[in-house]
């Protein structure tokens, strides 16, 4: 029986997994209001009629949080506290009919690239002159600008390509017509993201275009921070890296996962590269911007990785001194060429060797962050949080690196403003200031 009343054209939609979904959630969004919906964003009120999850599939934590969030909104279906339960996304996309036949609550599943289908379930149009805008589900003062979808790459590992389909970029004149509109809407930091920036454009244009794309986004008024995500190592274009070192719009922020070190370890992997081959790169690239912060990622416990191969990924991180960096354990996923090879790394030594990187990485974070104290920084300030106003400097994305916290009491700033802040203390993953001037 039902406890409360459902508004009939009210959907919920429930975003989990990467900045990529979040995207095509506000998409998602964007289009159901169009046509005459009420819609909200993971809404705790729990009196929509509808709800729409928008699943992730990448690793098993992260599947396992999806069926888990099914099956919370499919019991919530069984006691009448919604009508209708529909699942898009990754998950969605590659399991469907596992999911089908066992999860027989929710009414429909769609994949990655079925909107259209989706709408139609709803009785809804796909409005086309709708594309390139968006409802923002971040803070209003940023927002994600996903400029591909898709990849090509070969990694053994991962299973988006089975996922996300082959690498479709979006032509730069539709791309510079969304930044305009999310500016529009108060947007100063556009975050450029893909499965895989650095082959943007080839699809369409038969060449690299994510320099050009840049030089194009930085024309746009009210857009002061322009910052990349996820780029490969292999074959980077470094035209990127001179756009970036001359235009002040684009953060000299990097996130460019390396996955491992060792290289029997990387030809495994498929990555087409070598350790140093990358050290090179890197080197290079923190020649020409010596003030880069690089973000990397690495994956501990890919079959076949022996102690000797985490101690020499460990002398690399101490080497490079990456300025973030975050560590997954591998995850064995049907589909993939790795899947293929024994998982031969038990779970409880994945986590201890992905605890040792950590730590280590924890100590060059603190030496970094103490090496700031003293400086000033312009900040561009996300939220309240407790005491502290919370902010980011060019050098960290929302979320997933550093923060900077100015205590509220001897300080006044407003959310969603830039300020230059004088750095007044760290810890290891954080940095503590005072205003100097908004």
């Amino acid at each position: 029986m039902k406890t409360k009343t459902l508004k009939k054209n009210k959907v919920n939609v429930i975003t989990l997994g990467c900045s990529k979904n979040l995207f095509d959630s506000e998409v998602t969004m964007t289009q159901l209001k169009a046509n005459g919906y009420e819609v909200e964003h993971e809404s705790e009120q729990n009196d929509s009629s509808i709800v729409i999850i928008n699943t992730c599939g990448f690793i098993d934590n992260a599947k396992q949080e999806s069926i888990d969030t099914i099956l919370e909104y499919a019991q919530a279906k069984k006691d009448g506290l919604l009508d209708k339960l529909y699942v898009t996304g990754c998950l969605s996309e590659r399991y469907k009919n596992n999911l089908e036949s066992e999860i027989k609550e929710v009414d429909a599943f769609f994949g990655t690239r079925e909107l259209p289908k989706l709408l139609k379930t709803l009785n809804a149009d796909y409005k086309h002159e709708l594309i390139g805008e968006r409802i923002i589900t971040t803070p209003s003062h940023y927002a994600y600008l996903k400029i591909s979808e898709g990849c090509d790459r070969p990694c053994s590992f991962c299973a988006i390509p089975l996922m996300r389909g082959k690498h479709n970029s979006t032509p730069i004149e539709q791309l510079v017509e969304q930044a305009r509109n999310l500016a529009k809407q108060g947007v100063k930091e556009l975050i450029l993201i893909a499965q895989e920036l650095t082959f943007y454009g080839l699809d369409i244009y038969k060449e690299r275009k994510l320099s050009a794309l840049l030089e194009e986004l930085c024309k746009v008024e009210g857009i002061e921070w322009i910052r990349l995500h996820y780029a490969y190592p292999t074959g980077f274009p470094m035209d990127v890296i001179e756009t970036m070192k001359n235009n002040p719009k684009i953060c000299n922020y990097l996130d460019i996962p390396l996955q491992h070190a060792a290289n029997n370890m990387l030809k495994a992997m498929r990555r087409g590269t070598t350790r140093e081959n990358t050290t090179k790169l890197v080197n290079e690239i923190r020649v020409l911007i010596p003030n880069i912060a690089i973000r990397t990622t690495f994956i501990v416990g890919f079959p076949g990785e022996t102690k000797e191969d985490i101690e020499e990924m460990k002398d690399w991180v101490k080497e490079m001194k990456f300025d973030r960096l975050g560590v997954f354990t591998y995850s064995h996923e049907e589909n993939t060429h790795a899947f293929g090879l024994k998982d031969d790394v038990s779970e409880k030594e994945k986590q201890r060797r992905a605890a040792e990187v950590m730590e280590l990485q924890q100590g060059i974070s603190l030496a970094l962050n103490e090496s700031k104290i003293g400086k000033t920084f312009k900040v561009l300030f996300d939220r309240v949080e407790g005491d502290y106003f919370v902010g980011r400097t060019e050098f960290d994305s929302p979320e997933v690196d550093n923060e900077v916290l100015v205590e509220k009491a001897n300080n006044f700033v407003r959310i969603g403003d830039f300020a230059t802040v004088e750095i007044t203390g760290a810890d290891d993953f954080d940095l503590y200031g005072r205003i100097i001037t908004l």
